[in-house]
C-alpha cells in the first residue's frame, strides 16, 4: 500500500505535467482521476492498518468492517471528479481551446498507464496471495486509471491524425461517465457490505458444502445465515442431529463440517454452529424455520439420513 501511495503520487505529477502541457481535457480528466486515486490510497492505507487490529471491548467482532467505508469514501470521490471532468470537458469543447505539444503530453501519459499497469497488475496478485481484499481493490482501481490513460491516449491519437481538436473534449466525456459508473457501483457495494447483503454465489457455495457434509454424517440443517464482515465471512447454521447422537459425537461432527466451510470460502470463513437433537425441534423451534412447511414431518424424514431442511 505504501507503494501504491508512491506511486499514485508520481502519477498525479506526471499527468499535471502532461496537461499544463498541452491543455488537454482528456489528460486533465485523467489526472484529476489521479486525485481521487492518492486520496482513496490514503484512506485505504488507514483502512487496511484497522482490519488487522484485534477484537477490544468495544469492537467484538474486530474492525474490518472499515473496508466498506473505504470503498464507499473511494467511490464518492470518484462521483465528484467525474462531475468536475465533464464540466470542464463541456467547458473546452464549447470554447474550443487549442491543445499544444501534444507529443510531449503523449507521451508522458503513456509512460503513466505503464507504470499503473505493472501497479495495478501486481497489486491484484498480491491482494489474492495475502486474501487482502483491500489492496486487491486498490489494484483493480489503479488498472482502471491505467485503462482510462489509454482512453487518452486514444483521443490524443485521433486528434494528431485528424486535427479535429473536439476528439479530445469527447473522449474526457466519455471517462467521466466511464469513471461515474465505477464511483457508483463501488458505493453500491460498500452499501451492500454494510448493510450485510447476502452473496448468492457464497450462498449457493455454503449449501452445496452443507447437501454435502450433512448427508454424509445423516444430518439436517437450517437457518443458513452468512454476510461479509470485511476480511471474513460469518456464517450460522443450526445442525439438527439424531435422539441418539451424543453432545461428544455431535460435537465433533459440528466441528468438523465448521473447518470443511473455513477451508473452502474465500475470503476466509468464521462459522458458528447451533447443536439440535430432532426429538424436541419442533416443540423448541415451532418458529424459527422461516418456512414453517419445511418443519412439518421432520422426525419422519430424519431417520432416512438424506434430506435437509434449508430456510432461503
Amino acid at each position: 500500500m505504501s507503494l501504491s501511495l508512491a506511486v499514485g503520487v508520481l502519477m498525479f505529477v506526471i499527468k499535471v505535467s502532461a496537461y499544463l502541457l498541452t491543455g488537454s481535457a482528456g489528460i486533465l480528466s485523467d489526472a484529476a482521476e489521479s486525485v481521487v486515486h492518492v486520496a482513496a490510497v490514503v484512506f485505504a492505507f488507514v483502512s487496511l492498518r484497522l482490519t488487522f487490529k484485534p477484537a477490544d471491548d468495544s469492537h467484538l467482532y474486530g474492525h474490518a468492517k472499515i473496508s466498506f467505508f473505504s470503498a464507499g469514501f473511494e467511490g464518492g470521490m470518484i462521483v465528484l471528479a467525474a462531475i468536475y471532468i465533464l464540466y470542464e470537458s463541456i467547458h473546452k469543447w464549447i470554447l474550443g481551446q487549442p491543445l499544444e505539444r501534444l507529443g510531449l503530453g503523449t507521451l508522458l501519459t503513456a509512460v503513466a498507464a505503464g507504470i499503473n499497469g505493472l501497479l495495478g497488475g501486481y497489486l491484484v496478485w498480491i491482494g489474492r496471495r495475502k486474501n487482502a481484499l483491500i489492496l486487491e481493490a486498490n489494484g483493480k482501481h489503479v488498472l482502471t486509471d491505467c485503462w482510462t490513460s489509454v482512453a487518452v491516449l486514444v483521443g490524443l491519437a485521433l486528434t494528431m491524425l485528424t486535427g479535429w481538436q473536439p476528439w479530445d473534449p469527447i473522449c474526457g466525456i466519455f471517462m467521466a461517465i466511464n469513471i461515474l459508473w465505477a464511483g457508483c457501483s463501488l458505493i453500491r457495494s460498500a452499501f451492500g457490505g454494510l448493510m450485510d447483503q447476502a452473496d448468492p454465489a457464497v450462498q449457493k457455495q455454503l449449501e452445496t458444502i452443507l447437501d454435502r457434509e450433512t448427508a454424509q454424517r445423516g444430518l439436517i440443517y437450517h437457518q443458513l445465515r452468512h454476510r461479509n464482515i470485511g476480511n471474513a465471512h460469518s456464517v450460522e447454521v443450526h445442525l439438527i442431529f439424531p435422539a441418539e447422537t451424543s453432545l461428544v459425537e455431535a460435537h465433533r461432527q459440528a466441528t468438523a463440517i465448521e473447518r470443511v466451510i473455513e477451508q473452502t470460502i474465500e475470503p476466509r470463513a468464521q462459522v458458528t454452529t447451533h447443536l439440535e437433537s430432532i426429538t424436541d425441534h419442533d416443540d423448541l423451534h415451532q418458529h424459527s424455520i422461516r418456512n414453517p412447511s419445511h418443519a412439518d414431518g421432520l422426525s419422519d424424514r430424519a431417520g432416512a439420513h438424506d434430506t435437509r431442511v434449508n430456510s432461503r
